[in-house]
C-alpha cells in the first residue's frame, strides 16, 4: 500500500465521511456479535449443542441472505445516503428489544426473529457502502481504496469484540449482562447514524423511486449485467467457495475452543475463541497491506488463486495436530486468505459493473457472501460430533481449497487476452 496513493485518497473529504461511517458501525458490529456469541454458544447458562448451534446459523443467516437481491434493487433507487443514515438507527432501536427480551428471559422464536431483522437491515448499510466507494475515490485507486477500507472496517470490528468481550468480564456472561451489552451497542449504532447524517447529498449514488413491482425486473437485469462480464462472474464464484469452506472451519473451530482447547470451561472457550479471532484479525490486516503491491505486480487473478492455495497448505500442515499453537498460526493464515480474496473481488466488482447496477450486484455479492457461509456452518454443526476435531472433515475442505485454486486460475487464464 503506497504512501502517497493513500494519502491521496484520505485527502478526499467525501471518502473521509463516508470511511468515519464505516468504522463506527463496524466497531459496533464487533461489540453486537460478542453479545450474541457469547449469549448463544457460550454462556454457562445456555451452552448450545452443535444441532442447537446449526439452528442458530441458519435461523439468523440464512433467510436474510436469501433476501440479498431485493435489497440491491432498493439500494439501487434510494439515495444511498438515506441508507447509511437510517439503518443505523433501526439496529439501534431493535437491538433494545433484543435487549429486553434476553433481559426477561425471552430468548425463543421472537429473539431470533429480531436478530434475524437486525442483521438483515445490516445489509443494506454494507451493500451501499461499497456500492458508494467508487463515487468518491478514482477508479485508479480503488484497490488501495478497498485495502483500506474494507481491511480496516474489519479490524475495527475485530476491535469492537475486544471492546465487548472486555465489557462482558465486567458486565458478566449472563442474561442481565448481555442485556447490559446489547443496550450499549445499541447506543453506538445511533452514534453511527448521527457520523452518517455528516455524509454529503450529491455524490453517492442515483436515487431512481421505481415502483415495487420493477423488483424482479431489475434483478432479472442486474444478473444478465454480471454474466455478460466474466471476470465479475468468476471472482464471485472464487469467493463464494472460499466462504463455504471458512464456514466449516470456523465451526470447527468455535467447537474446538469450546470442548477441546478449554475443557468444556464455558468462559475459558470464550477467551481462546476470541483469541482466535484476535489472531486471524491480525491476518486481515496483513492482507491488507501486501495485497495493493503484490496486484498491481501479478494481477488478481493470479492472487487470488495464490491464496486459495495456501489456504489448503496451511490447514494440511497445521491443522491435523488438533492443538491450539497451530490452529491460532493457521487462523492467522487464513484471515491473510480471506481478505485477500475479498479485496481481489470487490475491485473486480468496482472495476466491472456499472454504477446503475452496483447495489445489485453487491447485495448479490453480500448474499453470496453471507449465506454460503452461514449454511456450511450450519451444516458443519450438525454433522460434527464431540471436540469438532474430524480428520475427514478438515481433509475435505484441503482438497476442495486445492481444487478450487487450480479451477479458478484455468478460468481466469481462458479469460486473459492472448
Amino acid at each position: 500500500m503506497r504512501a502517497g496513493e493513500l494519502g491521496a485518497i484520505l485527502r478526499g473529504r467525501d471518502f473521509r465521511r463516508l470511511y468515519a461511517t464505516r468504522l463506527t458501525s463496524q466497531l459496533t458490529d464487533g461489540v453486537f456479535q460478542v453479545a450474541l456469541a457469547g449469549y448463544v454458544f457460550f454462556s454457562p447458562e445456555r451452552q448450545a449443542s452443535p444441532g442447537e448451534a446449526a439452528a442458530a446459523f441458519a435461523v439468523t443467516l440464512l433467510p436474510y441472505s436469501v433476501l440479498g437481491p431485493f435489497v440491491g434493487v432498493f439500494i439501487d433507487r434510494w439515495r444511498r445516503r438515506r441508507i447509511l443514515i437510517w439503518t443505523p438507527v433501526v439496529r439501534a432501536a431493535l437491538l433494545l428489544l433484543v435487549a429486553a427480551l434476553v433481559g426477561t428471559g425471552h430468548d425463543g422464536a421472537l429473539f431470533f426473529l429480531l436478530v434475524l431483522v437486525a442483521l438483515a437491515v445490516n445489509r443494506f448499510f454494507l451493500a451501499a457502502l461499497s456500492a458508494a466507494l467508487p463515487q468518491v475515490v478514482a477508479r485508479p485507486h480503488l484497490v488501495t481504496a478497498n485495502a483500506f477500507a474494507v481491511t480496516s472496517g474489519t479490524v475495527v470490528a475485530f476491535a469492537g469484540a475486544g471492546i465487548g468481550y472486555g465489557l462482558r468480564g465486567l458486565a458478566g456472561g449472563g442474561a442481565r449482562g448481555t442485556a447490559l451489552l446489547l443496550v450499549a451497542a445499541a447506543a453506538l449504532f445511533a452514534l453511527a447514524g448521527l457520523v452518517a447524517s455528516r455524509l454529503p447529498h450529491g455524490p453517492l449514488g442515483r436515487a431512481d423511486h421505481a415502483a415495487l413491482a420493477n423488483v424482479l425486473r431489475g434483478l432479472a437485469d442486474g444478473a444478465r449485467h454480471v454474466a455478460d462480464r466474466r471476470p465479475a462472474a468468476l471472482a464471485l464464484a472464487a469467493v463464494s467457495v472460499h466462504r463455504l469452506l471458512y464456514g466449516v472451519v470456523l465451526m470447527m473451530t468455535l467447537l474446538l475452543c469450546r470442548e477441546r482447547f478449554s475443557d468444556g470451561d464455558a468462559d475459558a472457550g470464550l477467551t481462546v475463541f476470541a483469541t482466535m479471532l484476535a489472531v486471524s484479525g491480525v491476518g486481515y490486516f496483513v492482507a491488507a497491506v501486501i495485497t495493493p503491491p503484490i496486484v498491481r505486480r501479478i494481477s488478481k487473478p493470479v492472487w487470488t488463486a495464490l491464496l486459495l492455495s495456501a489456504g489448503g497448505l496451511a490447514l494440511a500442515v497445521l491443522g491435523p495436530p488438533f492443538a491450539p499453537v497451530p490452529w491460532a498460526i493457521g487462523a492467522f493464515l487464513l484471515g491473510v486468505v480471506s481478505q485477500g480474496v475479498k479485496l481481489c473481488t470487490d475491485t473486480t466488482l468496482q472495476e466491472s459493473i456499472e454504477d446503475a447496477y452496483r447495489g445489485r450486484v453487491f447485495t448479490l455479492y453480500d448474499m453470496l457472501f453471507n449465506a454460503v457461509f452461514a449454511a456450511s456452518a450450519a451444516a458443519t454443526a450438525a454433522v460434527l460430533h464431540g471436540d469438532g476435531a474430524s480428520v475427514p472433515v478438515l481433509a475435505a475442505v484441503i482438497a476442495a481449497y486445492l481444487a478450487s485454486a487450480a479451477v479458478f486460475r484455468l478460468g481466469s487464464r481462458a479469460l486473459a487476452p492472448v
